[in-house]
């Protein structure tokens, strides 16, 4: 067999270095990295942006729920959880269950304060767990007022400032994993991403 020609050699070398089919492959695997990290993070941060929204609600609804009720019964210490508490409580609950979200099989519970925290991370609940914090002795400070703190408890300074209003304060802090961060340590990227979002709300008492 004839070994090819110096022309014919030339030839292949120029064909190959003109074929695109490996720089597209090339191209590609370079890009999927990218657009699976882009397409993550949309739907990550909409889904925690839409969790925000559905506690943003039902924080305000307890909140005013919990308002509206008597205010005779909030004695302490005490082991009996106030009807307003209570309604409160179950507000949530229920909204969680009706929205398909995993209750963590929180339960209520007793208080020595008008604060009542509940807490729970079972049922299947990611780690950082779900925290429900109804105070029904919230006040706003007439000089200096801000929104109230995630923990919903009141500023330290009353006697200083005053109080211009008692109020009742309803937090939630909800457990979300984050498929986002998986991806972007992968990408060796070092983002720290909040274990729970957050929802806090006020109401004026009316009794």
């Amino acid at each position: 067999m004839k070994p090819p020609s110096k022309r014919q050699v030339s030839g292949q070398i120029l064909t190959a270095w003109r074929d695109e089919r490996a720089a597209q492959l090339a191209e590609f695997a370079v890009a999927l990295p990218l657009l699976v990290f882009f397409v993550v993070g949309i739907f990550d941060f909409s889904g925690a942006f839409t969790l925000k929204q559905k506690l943003t609600n039902v924080a305000r609804d307890a909140a005013r729920a919990a308002a509206g009720g008597p205010a005779n019964d909030l004695q302490f210490p005490s082991t009996t959880v106030p009807a307003s508490v209570v309604d409160a409580f179950q507000l949530i609950d229920n909204y969680f269950k009706a929205n398909n979200l995993n209750d963590c099989g929180i339960t209520i519970g007793g208080s020595t304060t008008l604060t009542w925290t509940f807490t729970a991370a079972g049922n299947g609940c990611p780690s950082a767990g779900l925290t429900i914090t109804i105070n029904r002795g919230y006040y706003i400070p007439s000089t200096g007022a801000a929104l109230p703190p995630v923990e919903c408890n009141s500023p330290s300074s009353a006697g200083a400032n005053g109080v211009t209003a008692i109020v009742t304060c309803v937090s939630i802090r909800y457990p979300y994993s984050w498929r986002f961060g998986r991806v972007a340590n992968l990408l060796g990227m070092t983002d720290t991403l909040p274990a729970r979002i957050s929802a806090t709300a006020v109401a004026l008492n009316e009794n």
